[in-house]
């Protein structure tokens, strides 16, 4: 019986040691923000494909997808890190590793110390230094400029929206190809499509921004008139940007990408517009799927004209 009892408790804490380190791994997994480090992976991916058409050599877009990613992770455990202690004061990020005291600030400093030590180089040695330096560019301006200003200007959105669209310059520079006219449009895009996005978040948790501290355009003007309008003026100048890169050369017809692709700027534009002048949940949240949807069929018009 002693021995049974022996085997049982030995399996027992084996199993709670298999769950202890499974819970650890989720822990530093979401301390990346893995869902923004997959849009700019994807991003990545997207624009190489752009840039060469013909292909790319399938080890230096990994490498570049690797790279980028430990660089990504590295600057969302900074960003955890520099704001556990206003997330702690919102419901949505009170869960995170470091308010809920799973991960202490030594190992998330660590974490985002040994993730951009080993993907920056990655990207330097691996894949070119002109993408290592914009990927070095996208950490500083996120952590050291994007971060800082939540809690202290509106202008955070702008400087984040320059940090959302670089991953463009990342995956178009890793071909070898110049940056031209187009890759600035695909840049552009990216930059401006961000408004419309945010706009919509900053307004559906504006109470908790408040709570936080943060300076989002809907806490320092609660009615969200100037966010509605930052939503608007994004959304319309999008339209033009959005149809540059049809104007340079292309392996197929742009006429299929010109259509639809002014037909998703005209639904996220009205979207915008019923934003601004009705400003609640449910016009909000409608903008955000307006703009989810805008920037996954955009995406998929870009890869299809350039097969």
């Amino acid at each position: 019986m002693s021995r049974l009892t022996s085997t049982a408790g030995v399996s027992l804490a084996s199993t709670r040691d298999r769950a202890s380190w499974a819970a650890r791994v989720r822990d530093y997994v979401e301390l990346t923000k893995p869902r923004i480090v997959m849009l700019e992976l994807v991003t990545i991916v997207v624009a190489a494909h752009l840039a060469a058409p013909s292909g790319i050599a399938a080890v230096v877009l990994l490498n570049a997808v690797m790279g980028a990613a430990l660089v990504a992770a590295s600057a969302g455990a900074f960003n955890q890190w520099w704001e556990q202690s206003t997330d702690a004061l919102m419901t949505r990020t009170a869960t995170r590793p470091l308010p809920a005291g799973r991960l202490t600030s030594r190992q998330v400093i660590w974490f985002g110390v040994i993730t951009l030590a080993i993907g920056l180089p990655e990207l330097a040695f691996t894949v070119g230094l002109t993408t290592a330096g914009v990927a070095l560019a996208t950490w500083l301006i996120y952590v050291l400029a994007y971060t800082p200003l939540k809690t202290r200007s509106p202008l955070n959105t702008t400087v984040g929206a320059v940090s959302g669209a670089s991953p463009i310059l990342i995956g178009w520079t890793a071909t070898g190809a110049a940056i031209d006219m187009r890759a600035l449009a695909l840049v552009g895009v990216m930059f401006l499509w961000q408004f419309p996005h945010f706009m919509a978040i900053a307004w559906l948790y504006r109470g908790e921004y408040v709570r936080a501290g943060h300076r989002m355009l809907t806490v320092v003007e609660p009615t969200g008139l100037r966010a509605g309008a930052q939503a608007v003026i994004g959304a319309l100048a999008l339209i033009p940007v959005s149809l540059v890169p049809a104007m340079t050369p292309w392996a197929g017809s742009p006429t299929i990408y010109v259509f639809w692709t002014l037909m998703l700027g005209v639904m996220q534009l009205a979207a915008s517009v019923l934003f601004l002048f009705r400003r609640d949940d449910f016009s909000a949240r409608r903008l955000l799927r307006a703009s989810l949807l805008y920037l996954v069929c955009w995406m998929g018009l870009l890869l299809m004209v350039a097969v």
